[in-house]
C-alpha cells in the first residue's frame, strides 16, 4: 500500500485496517485518520504518538490495561488479537516450560498488583529469557517511570504493526 492509498481510505476501511496497531484501542486511529493527508508512514506514526501523549495518565494506564497478560489466561484459551498471538509466540511466550510458565504467572501478578496495569513489553523486539528478566527487574520501578516505560514500549509496538501492515509486499513503499 503506497502513501496515497494509504490517504485515500475511507474512515472504516482504514479503521478496519489499522485499528488494532495499538492493542485493542482503534479510537486512535479512528481519532489520527483526520489527521490525513500523511506525506508518509512516519507522518501516520507520529499522529498517533502525539494522540497518545496527549492524553491524562489516565488515559495512558487505559491503552496499557488493554494490553494482554504475556503468555497469560489469552494465551491459553486461544483469545489473544492475532497481533499479539504472533508476537508472543515469535517470542517463545508460547513454549514455555513449567517452571517458566509459573514464574511468568506470578511476575504477572506481581506487577499488575504494584502498578494496576499489565507488563506491556514490545515481544518481537525480545526474546523469553529478556522478557523474564525485564518484567522481574521493572517490578522495581515506580508508577510513574513504569507507566512512561510501557508507553514506550506501546509506541515500539505501533510501529512494528503499522509497519508490517503497509510495507508487507515492497521494500520500495512509502
Amino acid at each position: 500500500m503506497d502513501i496515497n492509498a494509504l490517504n485515500a481510505l475511507p474512515y472504516e476501511d482504514f479503521v478496519n485496517i489499522f485499528g488494532n496497531v495499538v492493542e485493542k484501542c482503534p479510537i486512535i486511529t479512528a481519532a489520527v485518520w483526520s489527521k490525513r493527508p500523511f506525506v508518509n508512514l512516519s507522518a501516520l506514526e507520529a499522529a498517533i504518538d502525539e494522540f497518545i501523549d496527549a492524553l491524562p495518565e489516565s488515559g495512558k494506564e487505559g491503552i496499557l490495561r488493554c494490553h494482554p497478560d504475556l503468555a497469560g489466561r489469552d494465551l491459553q484459551r486461544g483469545t489473544l488479537t492475532q497481533e499479539s498471538r504472533e508476537e508472543q509466540a515469535r517470542a517463545g511466550l508460547d513454549a514455555l516450560g513449567s517452571a517458566e510458565a509459573s514464574r511468568m504467572a506470578r511476575l504477572n501478578e506481581e506487577y499488575k498488583e504494584r502498578f494496576g496495569f499489565p507488563f506491556v513489553i514490545c515481544a518481537r523486539m525480545n526474546d523469553k529469557a529478556s522478557i523474564l528478566r525485564q518484567l522481574s527487574e521493572r517490578c522495581q520501578n515506580e508508577r510513574a517511570a513504569e507507566r512512561a516505560r510501557g508507553i514506550e514500549e506501546v509506541k515500539k509496538i505501533c510501529r512494528l504493526r503499522l509497519y508490517g501492515l503497509v510495507l508487507t509486499d515492497a521494500p520500495n513503499k512509502l
